[in-house]
């Protein structure tokens, strides 16, 4: 630590600006503004960790990311070397700087009595000034194995595997049942929240690495096209599942069947298609509308952005849990994740967010067409039992042209390439994996949210990076790739 008082004199967070919210609505493009690398605020930042002896921002980062010593480094303006140190981690690093909840930031030694240093934003800085100066190149293994892997789905968990097979020197190939390689990162990621060159990019990274990509392959599906499960485990000597957690929870309240209420996710896709210059009839739209998006989590913030951008009367954000504190409550101390009242980027710009309240019923009075919803009935919920109990007396109706379910993922979708393979089921909706990542069927992996339930994009990577191992260990017998989730059933060297 060159500069051992930096965390003393530069006592404040200074975040990346973000664009105004009258400017920003406007269009799709990413909120934040960019740091020069040369940026005087990202090295006091940098400066000021402590490079404490034990820094707990590893403990919350599931990547075990050098955040440390690629702070100090940014604080020398060594960005060559802290991409290095970057990249020793995590293969993607300009995502998840963007998209990660940052749990390292709420597990920062000095965020016990400061504010914790900017270390998703800093994270963030060292990947974009790698990429403008050049800095990030194609990884060639030096020699193939001759062993094949397929990967199923191009979400961060799939391709993070995909990129750490190839390296080591396997044939791999991604398939993804939508036209376009990236899983959520392009269908399920609002642009203003990532723009997507920052996955083409990387895609054309690996491909010139020698990953190969198939899109619009549905696998274990019945179409044209379509590849079986025992197509896979024929051509291929190991199979990695990173379908991801896609099957929406529900809501069962009366007047779930009438027009006009969707899974969050749907939505979602058809705007990103639509930003991406797709044609798409029919599309849900919030233009003019009242909007209700029922749960509190990222996903309905996601909504809440989009439909502002659609230009939406008016937005309401229901959330059944009760609302946070703005401190860290005493039940979960540092260096834990906190529930602590958040306000994202969507907030910002417009909307209102409804805490302690449960939807009753969806109805619908004719004037938005018939057997389209117009209201919702609501009611306030005590939670203080653990359980939501109605409170009396507190139902009303609210208008609703359109709703938004945005109530988290209940597993993978039950058919299809799951039966196909015959691997084992949980009764989460999770594929069964042991503690090497391997599924009931020989040589078959699954990582990411498909075996973990559904969770952040972090998570995916690290399962991603240590799901690779394991299949190069199954495949040659041994491993040097990284695993920073270390399988005890399977000698893995870091």
């Amino acid at each position: 630590m060159a500069d051992p008082t930096g965390f003393l004199k530069h006592r404040e967070r200074e975040l990346p600006q973000r664009r105004p919210v009258p400017v920003r609505i406007l269009d799709h493009r990413e909120v934040y503004t960019r740091r020069q690398e040369d940026g005087p605020a990202l090295v006091r930042q940098a400066g000021r960790c402590m490079d404490c002896g034990v820094p707990f921002c590893h403990n919350g980062c599931p990547l075990g990311n050098l955040i440390p010593e690629w702070n100090e480094l940014t604080r020398r303006q060594d960005f060559a070397g802290a991409i290095e140190r970057l990249h020793a981690t995590n293969n993607f690093p300009e995502w998840t700087g963007r998209l990660c909840p940052a749990p390292c930031e709420t597990a920062c030694v000095l965020g016990i009595n400061q504010p914790a240093v900017t270390i998703k934003h800093i994270e963030q800085s060292i990947a974009d000034n790698a990429w403008d100066a050049g800095l990030v190149e194609p990884q060639v293994p030096q020699r193939l194995t001759g062993r094949t892997v397929a990967v199923v789905g191009s979400g961060p968990a799939g391709l993070a595997a995909a990129q750490q097979l190839t390296r080591a020197g396997h044939t791999v190939t991604v398939y993804e049942k939508d036209d376009r390689i990236g899983g959520l990162l392009t269908y399920g990621i609002p642009d203003f929240k990532m723009e997507k060159d920052q996955v083409s990019r990387r895609l054309e990274q690996m491909e010139a690495e020698g990953t190969r990509f198939r899109a619009g392959v549905d696998v274990g599906g019945t179409g044209d096209g379509a590849l079986t499960g025992a197509d896979l485990l024929e051509r291929y000597d190991s199979v990695v599942l990173a379908v991801g957690s896609t099957v929406p929870r529900e809501l069962d309240v009366p007047g779930r069947e009438l027009g006009g209420i969707h899974p969050a996710m749907d939505y979602l896709v058809q705007a990103n298609r639509v930003v991406a210059g797709d044609d798409v009839p029919g599309q849900i739209l919030a233009t003019g509308k009242d909007v209700v998006i029922i749960g509190g989590g990222d996903t309905g913030s996601d909504c809440l952005g989009t439909a502002t951008r659609q230009g939406a009367r008016s937005v309401t954000q229901i959330d059944i849990n009760p609302l946070p504190s703005a401190e860290r409550p005493a039940d979960q101390p540092w260096p834990t994740y906190p529930k602590v009242f958040r306000t994202s980027t969507s907030h910002e710009e417009n909307g209102e967010r409804v805490y302690a309240t449960s939807t009753v019923e969806l109805l619908s009075d004719g004037s938005a067409g018939e057997g389209q919803v117009t209201h919702l009935r609501l009611t306030d919920v005590d939670r203080s039992s653990g359980r939501a109990v109605v409170v009396e007396g507190t139902e009303r109706v609210v208008a609703a042209q359109l709703v938004l379910l945005a109530l988290g993922f209940s597993g993978v979708p039950q058919g299809g390439l799951v039966d196909a393979l015959g691997v084992a089921v949980d009764g989460r909706g999770r594929v069964v994996r042991d503690e090497s990542f391997a599924t009931s069927v020989p040589g078959v992996f699954v990582a990411g949210d498909a075996g973990r339930g559904q969770s952040l994009i972090v998570w995916a990577i690290a399962e991603g990076r240590s799901a690779a191992a394991s299949v190069d260990a199954f495949l040659r017998g041994e491993t040097d790739l990284p695993a920073p989730i270390l399988p005890s059933t399977v000698s893995v060297s870091a």
